[in-house]
């Protein structure tokens, strides 16, 4: 992965000469994304819809923890609670016991690890810092938990906000929009600036595929990708195996690979600095030949 000297720099995007954020700081080193980079996914939950990414013993996994750093994963993304629809209702003592322990672990055997948090609880993220993550993801925008805001602006480690209309138990009954696009773009827009507001500086954005929305919105949202750029903040997609991959080509989440390759092309090249995903090798190709495409003289 690569670091730079501990100040933050942009970079004027050639196509729309808005000013691009182009390193966050991760618990005092700075994560260049002037390049794109690769999240793995690790799940230590019993219920995550793609089965491969669960991991229940901590062995199994720190193992898996080592091949993702091996296939060059910039971040480990850590999950204690399925946001599928239908997931069944975790309590926070629950989250904290499958998270802080993984976390732990992770971080005393790859010390060099930039470890996120995946949760919407602010007591869960504040614990999650404690034990050695750097980055918090937040599925909600803090609409879960009225307390993470602040708590992010106290910790002071990157935030990931995400859209989502509704909540993981509703979110996909009947989503609604007049021009996705825009109003997850207005959305996203607002709560920045009350982020700002509280003193938080390093904010990355998530459309939030498949989070309150039909496939034919996330396809809109994938082709209006390139609209959040004028916020001139770095944008995570999430992308990997999900329902508009599956539904659109009728499969199932464990042959969805190939979809998932094809849809994180398209994302970075209209301006995707972060693929989330279960998959690292194939997603660190990606980035690596759609960068050989982009900087390749015609």
């Amino acid at each position: 992965m690569r670091f730079q000297a501990l100040h933050t720099t942009y970079m004027t995007d050639k196509n729309t000469a808005i000013c691009v954020k182009t390193t966050i700081n991760c618990r005092g080193r700075l994560l260049d994304l002037s390049t794109p980079r690769v999240m793995g996914i690790l799940n230590v939950t019993p219920d995550s819809f793609f089965a491969d990414s669960r991991h229940k013993i901590l062995d199994d996994l720190l193992r898996s923890c080592e091949k993702m750093l091996t296939d060059d994963a910039d971040m480990l993304d850590v999950g204690g609670v399925s946001t599928r629809p239908g997931a069944a209702e975790v309590s926070v003592e629950e989250e904290l016991a499958r998270v802080v322990p993984s976390i732990e672990a992770i971080a005393q055997r790859f010390p060099e690890a930039i470890i996120s948090i995946d949760t919407y609880r602010a007591r869960v993220a504040e614990a999650a810092v404690q034990a050695g993550g750097g980055i918090i993801n937040d599925i909600s925008a803090g609409k879960l938990d009225d307390a993470m805001y602040t708590t992010i602006a106290q910790l002071q480690v990157p935030y990931i906000l995400m859209h989502m209309q509704g909540t993981p138990a509703t979110m996909q009954q009947d989503p609604q929009y007049d021009n996705v696009v825009n109003e997850v773009l207005d959305f996203l827009v607002a709560e920045v600036a009350k982020l700002r507001a509280l003193g938080v500086h390093d904010i990355i954005l998530d459309p939030g595929f498949g989070f309150g929305k039909t496939v034919e919105h996330n396809f809109q949202l994938l082709q209006g990708l390139e609209a959040l750029k004028i916020t001139g903040l770095p944008v995570l997609v999430g992308l990997s195996r999900k329902s508009m991959i599956c539904r659109t080509l009728g499969l199932k989440p464990a042959d969805a690979l190939n979809g998932t390759t094809a849809l994180n092309t398209i994302a970075l090249l209209k301006g995707a600095k972060i693929l989330r995903v279960h998959d690292v090798k194939e997603a660190v190709e990606c980035v690596r030949l759609v960068n050989q495409y982009l900087i390749s003289p015609l």
